[in-house]
């Protein structure tokens, strides 16, 4: 069907792989560790440079196609951003608890807290309020 000779296909089964081949893939053991070690932050720019400062002799292309074909891409570390104004000329509330959590008697004194939880569609925002007395979630 392909128009291949039987015994071209079992020379070619059988061979032993070039030089660039074995080179390709101890460099690619090298790319890995290299990547892994660094968090998977590193790119090509940076594991070249690498590889350079431990001997290997190797252009920014070879090592860019390397990561190609094994799947290795970096991830781009994320800006910090501030989510906390303290300097705002809002109302603040009182504490009106003064870090007394003791309670005599139910529905004196309800605390409350917001969590997140990041899942695979998002952030899923979770908040909860605690009556002080019996230490049940009141919602």
């Amino acid at each position: 069907m392909l128009k291949v000779e039987r015994g071209s296909y079992y020379a070619w089964l059988n061979r032993t792989p070039s030089c660039r081949e074995l080179a390709n893939e101890l460099l690619d053991k090298k790319i890995v560790s290299l990547f892994e070690m660094h968090k998977h932050r590193y790119g090509v720019r940076r594991i070249t440079d690498e590889l350079h400062s431990q001997g290997e002799t190797c252009g920014k292309n070879r090592v860019a196609c390397r990561m190609k074909k094994l799947g290795l891409q970096a991830k781009a570390k994320k800006k910090f951003k501030v989510t906390t104004d303290s300097e705002h000329a809002l109302p603040i509330a009182s504490n009106l608890l003064n870090r007394d959590f003791s309670a005599t008697a139910p529905n004196q004194k309800w605390v409350g807290d917001i969590s997140y939880v990041h899942t695979g569609e998002g952030w899923l925002y979770l908040a909860g309020i605690i009556d002080l007395s019996s230490r049940s979630v009141i919602g």
